[in-house]
C-alpha cells in the first residue's frame, strides 16, 4: 500500500519532532521551512568565530525532555548535558546578589541574610511547586484533550486546588516570604511563559521547583544541540527537508487541505501539520474566519529586546546566568503586559555562554547575550522600536556597572539586535511575541488551541501557541500529541 503523505510547515521543535514520529510509522514526511536551516526561534548565529543562541539559553525540565526523546527512540546523552549550578545569580537594585543553587546550605545561609526564617518557606514552596510539577505534568501537559469531557470530568475537579489555577501566583508567595526580593527570584520564571508573576496562576511555582530539583543544564554547543539532534533523528527516519521554501497559503476546499502553495507550486499531502506560529497561520495561510478573528483577540505573551556582542576581551567574573531584577518589580511587568513598552528601570538578564564552554567565543574573547523584556507590538504601531532599542542598550549597560563592568562598551567589536520587528520578520510571530498566546487561564489546558483544525479535518497544528504550550520541551510534547492525532486519524504504514 502507498504510503501516507504529511507536509509539514515549519522546522521549529514541534514540527521536527512530529516529522520524526510520522516517519518513524511509515508516513512520507517532508517539511518546508521558510529559512536556510532548521530550529525556528530557537536559532543559532555564528559570527567571527563567536557563538550565540538567539533563542533559549538554557535547559529545564530535563524529566520532560528524557521521557519525549525517549519517545523518539533516543536519550539524553544524544544532548550531552553539563549542569549548571548557581542556575542564576540575581543582582538586586542596590547591587547585591543571591545565586540560586541546589546546594541547599548554601542558599540557606543566603536566604537568611534576607528574611530570617526564610529557608523554611522555601522549603514548603518546593513542597508545593513538586506537586504542582507532577499533577500539571500528568493531567495538563500529557494529555490530548480531544473531547470536552477529556477535561472537565469529576477527576479532574480536584485540580482546583491541588494546582492552584484560580490563585495568583505572586500573591500566593506571601505564603511563603514577606520580603519583595524572595518573592522575586522564585517567581521570575513566569517570563518563560510571556506571563507576568501578577497574572500568572500559582500552578507555575512548578518550574522553580523543577529547576532545583531537577537542574538547570547546558547542552554542549549550545542549545542549538537540540535542533541539531531532533534534525538528525528525522533524516535517519527519511524526512525530507526543502528549505528557503516559505509557504503562501494552505489549499482548501470544503472540510479537507489539499496540500500547500509554496514557490508557486501546490504541494500535495494526506495530512498537513502547521508548525508556524499557529495565530500567523490562521491569518495569513488560511481564508478569513471567525476562529482567525477570534485568535486576535487572545492575550499574546511579551516580546524580548535582545543583543548579541562579540567583544574583544574577556569578562571571565561574569556567570553564565545573570538575572538583574529589579525592586519596582510590578511596575516593571504593568509596563511591559499592559503598555506594551519597555520599563523605566527594566528587570533583564545576561548570558555569557564562554564560561560554559569556551569554545562560543574566540580565545582572549567574549561572548555575551542581553535580553531585556518589553511589550509586544501595539496594535496602533506606534511604538518607536529604534529608540526602544538604544534605551535598552543603555539599561544593559547601566546594570553591568553594579558588578564593576563599566568598559563594555569600548570592547564591543560588533552587534547584532532583535526587536519584536525582527522577531516577526524572521520567524512569522504575529505581534512579536516571542512565546506565542500567553499562558493564562484561559489559555491554559484544554482552553488552548487544539491540535485539529475545527473544519479542515486534515489540518494540524503543533507549537508554542497550540497545545499543551510555550518552551522546547513542551513543544516536542506537542509535536508528539499532534503526530499521534494524526496516526489515530489515519493509521500507521
Amino acid at each position: 500500500m502507498k504510503a501516507q503523505r504529511a507536509l509539514v510547515i515549519g522546522a521549529g521543535i514541534a514540527g521536527l519532532t512530529a516529522a520524526v514520529h510520522l516517519a518513524r510509522r511509515g508516513w512520507g514526511v517532508t517539511v518546508l521551512e521558510k529559512n536556510d536551516h532548521p530550529g525556528g526561534r530557537c536559532d543559532r548565529l555564528e559570527l567571527h568565530g563567536h557563538t550565540f543562541d538567539t533563542g533559549p539559553t538554557l535547559l529545564v525540565m530535563p524529566l520532560l525532555y528524557a521521557a519525549e526523546l525517549n519517545a523518539l527512540g533516543a536519550d539524553l546523552s544524544l544532548l550531552d548535558l553539563q549542569r549548571v549550578d548557581p542556575t542564576y545569580h540575581l543582582v538586586f537594585d542596590d547591587g547585591r546578589q543571591l545565586a540560586l543553587t541546589s546546594d541547599l546550605k548554601a542558599l540557606r545561609d543566603q536566604l537568611e541574610a534576607i528574611e530570617p526564617g526564610s529557608f523554611q518557606g522555601l522549603l514548603r514552596y518546593l513542597d508545593e511547586g513538586g506537586r504542582h510539577y507532577e499533577l500539571g505534568i500528568q493531567k495538563l501537559v500529557r494529555p490530548d484533550f480531544r473531547h470536552p469531557a477529556d477535561f472537565f470530568n469529576l477527576a479532574n475537579l480536584p485540580l482546583l486546588y491541588q494546582v492552584k489555577p484560580l490563585a495568583n501566583h505572586y500573591a500566593n508567595m506571601g505564603a511563603y516570604f514577606r520580603s519583595p526580593r524572595l518573592k522575586a527570584a522564585f517567581t521570575f520564571q513566569d517570563v518563560y511563559m510571556g506571563l507576568s508573576p501578577f497574572e500568572a496562576p500559582a500552578t507555575f511555582s512548578l518550574m522553580p521547583y523543577s529547576e532545583l530539583a531537577h537542574g538547570v543544564w547546558y547542552p554542549r554547543g549550545g542549545m542549538y544541540r537540540i535542533v541539531e539532534a531532533l534534525a538528525g533523528l528525522a533524516r535517519q527516519a527519511g524526512v525530507e527537508f526543502v528549505y528557503d521554501t516559505a509557504v503562501e497559503r494552505i489549499s482548501v476546499n470544503g472540510t479537507a487541505v489539499h496540500g500547500v502553495v509554496a514557490d508557486g507550486r501546490l504541494w500535495t499531502a494526506d495530512a498537513v501539520l502547521a508548525n508556524a506560529d499557529l495565530p500567523y497561520v490562521y491569518e495569513k495561510l488560511l481564508p478569513p474566519s471567525g476562529q482567525a478573528r477570534a485568535l486576535q483577540r487572545k492575550q499574546y505573551s511579551c516580546s524580548v529586546i535582545s543583543f548579541f556582542w562579540g567583544l574583544d576581551r574577556t569578562y571571565p567574573t561574569l556567570p553564565p546566568h545573570t538575572l538583574f531584577l529589579a525592586d519596582d518589580y510590578r511596575q516593571n511587568f504593568d509596563s511591559i503586559i499592559r503598555q506594551h513598552g519597555l520599563p523605566a528601570n527594566p528587570s533583564l538578564y545576561v548570558h555569557a555562554p564562554a564560561r560554559l564552554e569556551a569554545s562560543m567565543a574566540p580565545a582572549g574573547q567574549d561572548t555575551l547575550t542581553a535580553i531585556v523584556p518589553v511589550g509586544h507590538m501595539s496594535a496602533d504601531g506606534e511604538q518607536d522600536w529604534a529608540a526602544l532599542r538604544d534605551e535598552a542598550r543603555r539599561q544593559v549597560f547601566r546594570r553591568l556597572r553594579l558588578l564593576g563592568i563599566d568598559d563594555l562598551p569600548a570592547h564591543i567589536k560588533f552587534e547584532v539586535n532583535f526587536t519584536p520587528l525582527s522577531w516577526r520578520k524572521r520567524y512569522n510571530l504575529v505581534k512579536g511575541s516571542t512565546h506565542g498566546l500567553c499562558h493564562n487561564l484561559a489559555q491554559l489546558g484544554y482552553f488552548r488551541p487544539d491540535f485539529q483544525h475545527a473544519q479542515y479535518r486534515n489540518l494540524y497544528f503543533a507549537g508554542a501557541s497550540a497545545r499543551p504550550g510555550t518552551g522546547i520541551p513542551t513543544a516536542m510534547v506537542s509535536g508528539r500529541q499532534a503526530a499521534e492525532r494524526i496516526l489515530g486519524d489515519w493509521g500507521e504504514h
